[in-house]
């Protein structure tokens, strides 16, 4: 998750949230869980990692592909991602460029080396497949606090660990959700499972989160991420290595213009 929108009403209600659950309610209990997984996660600055992403049909049958990211964290509106592919040959020099906004529509655009053009991703099309994969352009985008309203539907345990359940419901147009239930752990708010629900409510896909390490005594991050779809039994596993935060990523990495030298 990325950084919080830093407010008076945020610390209001994160102060409310040492108070009994009693006094809150689902509503209100649900942002205040939100605001602190996102105060854990702020002031990363900047970073980069390298994945594998995996796909799998229905079959069974493998598919892999690689590629660089990186992401700069920006105060008061939202956070930029750039993922470059690098193999296989037939996706490499592809880049996706994300500006993650709060309520209206992210921005997007796809550059394809091989037509040496950028195509800006319409926001009709945000719920689409990104490159095939589970994963929709939405997903890709960072996460921000006003993109959802939140609700605090219960506590479970996965693996062992106590979690909280909260609904998100988004606020931005054109999701191809109508609500996301996540799974987030008591001791480090950190996401271990969430399930999607199709515009017609249906449980489409499930994420699950795996191999977490901490970085910097403070940031955790997943070395594993799988994002399973109930509906066409495909998965796409995203594997994650060589974490950095705050290297002094440039905020021209992420121009619209600099797709193109990405590669």
């Amino acid at each position: 998750m990325s950084r919080p929108k830093v407010c008076l009403t945020s610390l209001l209600l994160l102060i409310a949230a040492e108070a009994p659950a009693t006094a809150a309610t689902p509503e209100e209990r649900g942002y205040q869980i939100a605001v602190e997984a996102d105060r854990r996660n702020s002031g990363w600055a900047d970073m980069t990692a390298q994945l594998t992403m995996t796909l799998k049909n229905a079959a069974g049958e493998e598919s892999r592909r690689s590629m660089r990211l990186k992401m700069l964290e920006v105060t008061g509106e939202g956070d930029k991602s750039v993922a470059v592919f690098d193999e296989p040959v037939d996706v490499r020099g592809s880049a996706l460029l994300s500006h993650a906004h709060t309520v209206r529509p992210d921005d997007q655009w796809l550059y394809f080396p091989a037509m040496k053009r950028v195509k800006r991703i319409a926001s009709t099309n945000k719920s689409g497949p990104f490159m095939g994969s589970e994963f929709a352009y939405e997903d890709m985008s960072a996460w921000e606090l006003d993109k959802f309203k939140y609700r605090m539907v219960g506590e479970d345990r996965i693996d062992g660990m106590e979690v909280y359940v909260l609904e998100l419901l988004p606020q931005y147009e054109y999701s191809g959700y109508t609500k996301l239930v996540t799974h987030l752990d008591k001791q480090h708010y950190r996401p271990v499972k969430v399930d999607y629900f199709d515009r017609k409510g249906a449980l489409l896909k499930t994420q699950t989160y795996a191999g977490y390490k901490q970085y910097r005594d403070k940031f955790w991050r997943a070395s594993e991420m799988t994002m399973t779809n109930h509906q066409t039994r495909k998965q796409t596993v995203l594997t994650w290595s060589n974490y950095a935060f705050g290297t002094g990523v440039p905020a021209r990495d992420f121009d619209k213009e600099a797709l193109e030298r990405l590669h």
